[in-house]
């Protein structure tokens, strides 16, 4: 999509949401995940999309796919360049180079329920990578339009914020 199709439609959106702001709030699409073999699990989406996800051998997985702390980290890197772009696009800036990464560091004691409760089984902190370029647009301009982004990126947020979680179990 060009950028002028991605901002007249943010446009168009954000109006509609300013005059109709019950419609702001949707209940977000399920994944269902289960366990193919091992610990292979597949999620799938209400519109058949599927991800799979492995854990590496040394924890008793087969390595045959990624891991889904990997899939957090692609989701976030994902969705930064998503906001970087569209952001772009809002404010007319083409944008020759956009390359997002994502890092983090863990302490796999956690997801063992070892280390006497010091270890967490998520990832200890984040990295973010943003590479990027616009040809005649100033280096701060760049970095405003990357902190917005950032500052509403879905999964950024998510990550960024205490979430409330709430697990019901129903044995069959």
């Amino acid at each position: 999509m060009s950028a002028a199709h991605i901002r007249q439609s943010v446009e168009e959106l954000a109006k509609h949401f300013a005059d109709n702001p019950q419609d702001a709030i949707s209940r977000d699409k399920p994944a269902v995940a289960t366990v193919e073999s091992g610990l292979r699990c597949k999620a799938v989406g209400p519109k058949g999309e599927v991800l799979i996800t492995d854990m590496p051998a040394p924890i008793g997985g087969g390595g045959s796919a990624p891991t889904p702390g990997w899939y957090l980290r692609a989701a976030l890197a994902n969705c930064d360049a998503t906001m970087i772009a569209l952001r772009a696009a809002q404010l007319g800036i083409e944008l020759s180079q956009l390359e997002v990464t994502v890092g983090s560091r863990s302490d796999n004691r956690g997801l063992l329920g070892a280390g006497d409760g010091e270890a967490h089984a998520g990832p200890l902190d984040v990295q973010l990578t943003v590479r990027i370029a616009a040809p005649g647009v100033p280096a701060q301009t760049l970095h405003e339009l990357v902190q917005w982004a950032e500052a509403h990126s879905p999964v950024g947020d998510a990550l960024r914020r205490a979430l409330t979680v709430r697990a019901e179990v129903q044995v069959a």
